[in-house]
């Protein structure tokens, strides 16, 4: 074989691996990828049931109920527009109360509903993520880019 041909296969298989390598990577992180969803989004497109999902918005005031297991808490999540009704069991995080900022990583039921796998609460008094509230901007709830009123 000659020289030439010995480094274009080369090359060939380099970018032949690279191009497995990425595709490898990109399958896994798919599984690990999860989508954002707002109490707006739910209502107006149907959310995938079988995927692990984000859901942020605001825990309505007065919705938390701890069931009668003692780990499990039932809340609302609320964007001022639109509300879904979600079931968490486990500790929720210290910051987590009614009228604050939250983040619930799960999937959502046939039923309508979300059960929450994990929460996520927001660590100060005027901060909101910037996709949350560029979401609820968007659903009139009146919030700014930066998260205030």
């Amino acid at each position: 074989m000659k020289r030439k041909h010995q480094r274009l296969f080369l090359g060939l298989a380099a970018l032949g691996a690279i191009g497995g390598a990425s595709g490898l990577a990109l399958s896994a992180l798919q599984d690990q990828a999860a989508f954002f969803y707002t109490p707006s989004d739910v209502a107006t497109k149907s959310p995938l049931t079988d995927k692990a999902v984000r859901l942020g918005g605001m825990v309505e005031k007065g919705s938390i109920r701890h069931l009668s297991d003692g780990v499990t808490i039932a809340f609302v999540v609320t964007d001022n527009a639109a509300k879904v009704p979600v079931r968490f069991t486990g500790v929720a995080p210290d910051l987590f109360k009614e009228g604050s900022g939250v983040v619930a990583e799960g999937k959502f039921t046939d039923a309508g509903g979300f059960v929450a796998d994990n929460l996520l609460a927001k660590h100060d008094e005027r901060y909101m993520p910037p996709e949350i509230a560029d979401k609820m901007a968007a659903a009139g709830a009146g919030t700014t880019a930066a998260g205030t009123k």
